[in-house]
């Protein structure tokens, strides 16, 4: 299930320190026929799909929360959150549940995505910035990279946290 990465370059190279990077393990998966990914490391559990509790006032994006052992998390669709046309959920729909660095504190939200897909991991020398030109907003992508000769766009925790 786990899969290196495939690029143009001949494997991790090394830091300023002179000193191999270490390759990161990233969740891929499937957001209206393209492939995203999120470092692992952060995935706290994926859930299978169901409705949740609609809260007023919410940006499109935010589905409505659910009760997640006790907590209360924030659902967002990631099809609506990267400006795509929403889609009824079907039996490969999950929640990623995740847990994002947010100052002194974590932060737990779930991501509505089409299916999730494989494991990967990812030289850090491997990760290329998005075209300028391309009309990708930035601030939502922090990179792409070449996994199994599909280009992958690498999602921006950062990012996620503070605007979920």
């Amino acid at each position: 299930m786990t899969s290196k990465a495939t690029t143009a370059s001949a494997g991790p190279g090394p830091s300023a320190s002179g000193q191999a990077q270490a390759c990161t393990q990233y969740l891929t998966f499937r957001v209206a026929d393209e492939d995203y990914a999120l470092e692992i490391l952060n995935v706290q559990e994926i859930k299978s799909w169901e409705p949740c509790t609609r809260l007023p006032n919410t940006p499109e994006h935010v589905l409505g929360v659910i009760n997640l052992r006790g907590s209360v998390v924030p659902i967002v669709d990631l099809r609506r959150w990267l400006g795509m046309p929403p889609r009824e959920p079907d039996k490969l729909t999950v929640v990623v549940v995740l847990r994002l660095p947010v100052g002194e504190n974590d932060k737990v939200l779930g991501l509505v995505v089409d299916a999730v897909s494989d494991v990967h991991e990812i030289d850090p020398d491997q990760v290329r910035p998005p075209p300028l030109d391309s009309g990708v907003d930035g601030r939502m992508v922090r990179g792409l990279a070449t996994v199994d000769d599909k280009m992958i766009i690498l999602l921006d925790l950062a990012q996620l946290g503070s605007e979920g």
